[in-house]
Formats: C-alpha cells, structure tokens, sequence
C-alpha cells in the first residue's frame, strides 16, 4: 500500500507539471503574440509618419519653386510688354516727327545744334527704355582718359567686378545724308555712289573714334553702338553691302536706329532680369541644400531605427528558440510511460491493522 500511495503521489506531481508547463507555453505565445502586434503597429506608425513628411517636404519645396517662377516669369513678361508698347509709342512719335521734316531740317543746319538734338534722342529713348541706375551720361569708360561718352548703359559685372559699361555715342552725319538724298532725287547714278562712299567712309571713320575713345575691356564690353538718330539716315548705311559687318569686325562697333537700338536694349532687359532670376534660382537650390541636409538627417533616424527594430527581430527569434526548446522538454515529459491503473479516484484506502 506504501508503494501504491507513492505511486499516486507521483502520477499527481506529474500531472501537475503537464498542466504548469501547458499554461507556461500558453502564457510564452501570448506574449510573442503581443509583442509582434506592437511592433508591427509601431513599424505601421513610422511608416505613416515618414511618408507624411516626405510628402509635406515635398509640397513645401513644390509650393516656393511654382510660386518664385511663375511670380518672377509674370513679371519678365509683363515688363517686356511694357517695353514693346513703349517702343509702339515712340514710333508713333516718330511719325508724328516725320510731318515737321521741314523745320527740322531748318533746326539741324548748325553741327553743334545738330550733335545736341541726336544726344537727346538717345537720351529719351534710354530714359524710355531703361531705369536711371541701368545708365549713365558723359561717362569716361576708359580708365585714366578724359575721354566721355554720351551715354554708357551700366551692365552688371561678374567675379567680382562691380560694373562693365556699354558705350553707346549718337553721329550724325546730315551733310553726306543730303547729299546722297539730293542725288538719288535727281536720278544721279554717278552722284549717288559718289554720296554713298562718302557716308561709308564717314560712318567707318567715327566707329574708329568710338573704338579708340571709349572701348576698354574689361571696364567695358568688347563692342560699342554708334547711334544714328533717324530711320532713313540708318536705312541707307544698312543698305551698304558689307558695311556694317566691316565695322562691326575691325572696330567692334555696331550701328543702331531708334527701333533697332530699342531692340538691343529690350535684349538687354531680358538679360538683367535673367541675371535676377539666376540669383532667385540660387536661393532656390540654398533651400534645397538645405532640405537635402534635413534628409541625411531623417536617413540616420531611420538607420537608428532599423538598428533597434533589427535588435526587436533578434529578441524575437531568441525567444522562438527558447520557445522550440521548452517544447522539446515538453514532449520529453509527454513521451514518459503512463503510470498503472489507479483506485477509483480521491479514495484512499488504508491499510488494515
């Protein structure tokens, strides 16, 4: 009877560790459960988050560059217009002066008076076309010389230099002009080239004196304007074959009209206000150099992050191996003989004396 009783006692003991080890397991598997919905909910959490930020960076860089080029190319092309209706005005001006050719005529017999009127106009239409600080009048553009042109237009300068100024100096050779218009009026074949070569080499003689006076890079640009303050005076030193490509090689000098010099300096215009959106672009990129740097900053929080969620993985599987070996011990303890058959249960017998 000893023997039976302690054969009970041990069948009850094993039982006990089945059912302890059973809720063990039970209790092991609900805590990698929990653990596995956390992380994967944190992982959910940061996923959401960064591609949050990622799309707010990238509709605030969206949102500066679309609004800092369309404000800037509204501008360019609502002064651009305003120019080209300026230049409209003036040739309807110019017309408007076309009626008083005679009085005019009578004004420009005296050189001094004439040289006055053509700088005038170069003056109206620079004053027109341009700010007061894109030029300058009587400016010595040749460092050291006394020298003085008309007019310079003030154009911006690069690797540190302030300035570099355009020469620009009206002619206006009337006496060569009427006789080249009086010839062709007569029907004069001989005279009227006999004009003509004489305007050309009046035109190639004063781009000299330009070149020599006021061209001086790099204070300067390479080229000046020689400016010819009427139409039809222009039009026939254009129509001199070769002419103006002559002066424009060996002296470095173009000639300009009223419309064509508002076209060159239209171009000009254009230029300054590219100059200004470059400077517009390159605080553009600042920002962008900067949200790049905030970036490499977000890449190291993540690479801290996929650290520690790496280290998480490794507890986990740590514990999946601790898992699998409490289940091998478990089936140990399910593999050991089952003990005889016992009395009807929770009686015990005792034994008779």
């Amino acid at each position: 009877m000893t023997e039976l009783l302690l054969l009970l006692i041990l069948a009850i003991s094993i039982a006990l560790l089945v059912l302890l080890a059973m809720l063990l397991g039970q209790n092991v598997a609900g805590q990698l459960e929990t653990l596995r919905g956390a992380v994967e909910q944190s992982l959910e959490r940061i996923r959401q988050d960064n591609s949050a930020r990622l799309e707010q960076m990238r509709q605030t860089v969206d949102e500066k560059l679309h609004a800092t080029l369309e404000q800037r190319l509204s501008e360019s092309f609502k002064q651009v217009s305003e120019r080209l209706e300026l230049v409209h005005k003036g040739l309807g001006e110019m017309q408007s002066l076309a009626t008083g050719v005679g009085d005019l005529k009578r004004v420009l017999t005296n050189v001094k008076t004439r040289g006055t009127w053509g700088e005038v106009q170069l003056g109206a239409l620079l004053e027109q076309l341009l700010v007061p600080e894109q030029y300058a009048k009587n400016v010595a553009t040749r460092p050291g010389s006394g020298q003085r042109v008309e007019y310079a237009i003030r154009l911006p300068g690069r690797e540190g230099q302030e300035q570099v100024w355009l020469p620009i100096d009206s002619k206006f050779p009337l006496e060569d002009y009427e006789r080249l218009t009086a010839a062709q009026e007569r029907a004069d074949p001989a005279a009227v080239e006999d004009a003509a070569k004489a305007l050309e080499t009046r035109v190639k003689l004063e781009a000299k004196t330009i070149r020599e006076k006021y061209l001086e890079p790099p204070a300067t640009t390479d080229f000046a304007i020689l400016f010819v303050p009427t139409e039809g005076l222009y039009a026939e030193v254009a129509r001199r074959p070769g002419l103006a490509d002559f002066v424009q090689r060996e002296h470095r000098v173009t000639i300009a009209g009223p419309m064509n010099l508002s076209m060159i300096v239209n171009s000009l215009q254009m230029g300054f206000r590219t100059l200004a959106i470059e400077a517009r672009a390159s605080e553009v990129w600042l920002l962008l150099s900067g949200v790049k740097a905030e970036f490499g900053k977000f890449a190291d929080v993540l690479a801290r992050t996929k650290i520690q969620l790496q280290s998480v993985a490794n507890s986990i599987d740590q514990a999946e191996t601790r898992t699998r070996q409490i289940e091998r011990k478990l089936k140990d303890v399910e593999a050991l003989p089952e003990p005889e058959e016992q009395p009807a249960a929770n009686v015990v017998r005792l034994p008779q004396e």
